[in-house]
């Protein structure tokens, strides 16, 4: 013969009134949850925000601890890897400004991965031509005139000016930055001058400023006629993307 279970059970309307606690209070623990993730973001994201409306002296030193001042040594040791002698010319410089806009990690996740700066570079891009290319055949003389080939204008230089290139303003996820985007942006910068600098026509004018240069120096050494040829450019000169 079975036992009869007889123990006592709370009434039903007991047995809801826990339930709706419990879940009473499942629903505040998740509302703290929610809340104390939001300060700790929202936290977290103004230390990465410059620090406004404190006094100069105190800002500053804020500033020093939140982004202190890296480090930077350079070592002793130097090695020379080529020494050359150049017969350059240069006869055309451009100064240009860029803005360049970097950005990666964008997408769902985004919040979390992204890194996107603005770069505001200058760079200089220097054109002429090689003097070191002419050879003997490049130059007859018949009497008082002279007859040259001049060698065709390449770039010399193409670099950015570090002192006046500079992150203007940059926003990243929660989880940092990418380390090598500024990289990016820089080298961008410097490929962006110089196609600018070609585009206006740097080798042209130094091409033009040569040939005068040229003429003027052999008429200072007595040549009455001077006949300027133009030289066909050569495989190894660097005339940009355009090639040569």
């Amino acid at each position: 013969m079975e036992e009869q279970d007889n123990t006592p059970r709370p009434p039903i309307r007991e047995r809801n009134t826990n339930r709706w606690l419990n879940t009473l209070i499942l629903l505040a623990i998740l509302l703290v949850i929610v809340v104390v993730g939001f300060i700790a973001v929202d936290t977290f994201l103004s230390l990465t925000r410059p620090v406004t409306g404190l006094p100069g002296a105190v800002s500053t030193q804020v500033q020093q601890v939140l982004n202190p001042t890296p480090t930077i040594i350079a070592s002793p040791a130097t090695i020379i890897r080529q020494v050359q002698s150049l017969s350059r010319l240069e006869t055309a410089s451009y100064t240009i400004e860029k803005v360049i806009t970097a950005e990666s990690g964008e997408g769902p996740f985004g919040f979390l991965f992204s890194d996107r700066l603005l770069l505001v570079a200058q760079g200089q891009v220097i054109a002429g031509v090689d003097l070191a290319r002419l050879q003997r055949e490049d130059v007859q003389v018949v009497g008082t005139a002279v007859y040259i080939t001049v060698p065709a204008a390449e770039i010399f230089v193409a670099t950015l000016n570090n002192e006046n290139t500079y992150v203007y303003d940059r926003q990243t996820g929660l989880l940092g930055q990418q380390i090598d985007l500024e990289t990016l942006a820089r080298q961008q910068a410097e490929r962006s001058i110089l196609e600018a600098a070609l585009e206006d026509g740097i080798l042209d004018l130094a091409q033009r400023n040569a040939d005068l240069y040229v003429e003027g120096l052999l008429r200072a050494l007595g040549f009455e006629e001077v006949v300027l040829i133009q030289g066909t450019p050569a495989p190894n000169q660097n005339r940009g993307p355009q090639g040569p």
